[in-house]
């Protein structure tokens, strides 16, 4: 059971054994740290948001720049300033609450290395349904956050301090929503079995698409114009616009079967027109 994966043939190993075993060698102790998943979460959410930080700079002063924000009244780019505060306000956040809760996740959940790498084939099939579990699991608790008003004073309701978010405000949420959102991927993954691979380039991933939300642009390489399946930033921003519809993070299948769907570009339409007449 102990033989090394070299003796088995090159023709068994999986594509991904030598990367695998390039993160696997002398790394297992930060790789089963506790505190190694909310600290990834919160660094790779500011990596992710770098490009758009740039990007609203640049939008002081390039007009292609502010072509692309979302129409119908977004306004301009978020401030420095403001992504000071915001930056402060999410670092707070995981320092005080979410980090130590989801160590103490990662303790009782136990994670393992396991010694064989997952095919590309495994790999694609877990990380397409860790997002159909997440998508599922936080519609319903995004919509009930909506539905029950204690739960939205008390968990929500900071979120939707930003009537038009920006990149960096995807994390800019109650301690409770940020620690809620960490667990419903943790256990996502967790519930599927995924390979600690898989689990990783499904966080990253999910990471990059709650920014792209977030980020108030509707960019030409946006996956949305891609997968139409998908909402993206024109979609979000819409719930941020009028909160009882849109309630899915990143897939518009379960809007539309229960109703809550509404065309993002029909209604900055209607905005525009509105704004226009006054």
């Amino acid at each position: 059971m102990n033989e090394s994966v070299a003796d088995l043939g090159h023709a068994d190993a999986p594509v991904l054994q030598g990367l695998w075993e390039s993160v696997r060698a002398g790394q297992q102790q930060i790789l089963l740290s506790p505190y190694l998943a909310a600290s990834c979460a919160f660094l790779t959410h500011l990596a992710l948001c770098s490009p758009f930080l740039v990007l609203d700079a640049l939008g002081g002063v390039c007009q292609r720049v502010r072509s692309w924000r979302i129409a119908a009244g977004s306004g301009p780019p978020p401030s420095l300033w403001k992504w000071h505060e915001c930056f402060w306000r999410v670092l707070f956040k995981y320092a005080t609450a979410v980090l130590p809760a989801a160590a103490l996740f990662q303790l009782l959940r136990s994670p393992s290395l396991p010694e064989l790498a997952p095919s590309c084939w495994r790999l694609s099939v877990e990380v397409v349904a860790c997002f159909l579990v997440f998508d599922t699991s936080f519609f319903i608790w995004h919509y009930c956050m909506h539905r029950v008003p204690w739960l939205y004073r008390a968990v929500h309701q900071m979120h939707h301090q930003h009537h038009v978010p920006f990149a960096l405000a995807a994390q800019d949420a109650s301690s409770a929503e940020l620690l809620s959102l960490l667990l419903l991927a943790l256990g996502s993954a967790w519930m599927l079995g995924c390979h600690p691979l898989s689990e990783v380039l499904f966080h990253f991933l999910n990471s990059w698409l709650a920014v792209e939300d977030h980020c108030g642009y509707n960019l030409p390489w946006a996956l949305h114009r891609i997968l139409p399946c998908m909402g993206g930033a024109p979609f979000h921003q819409t719930h941020h616009k009028k909160q009882s519809k849109n309630f899915a993070p990143y897939f518009t299948h379960w809007d539309h079967f229960f109703g809550t769907y509404i065309e993002p570009r029909s209604y900055f339409r209607k905005r525009h027109d509105r704004t226009v007449m006054k």
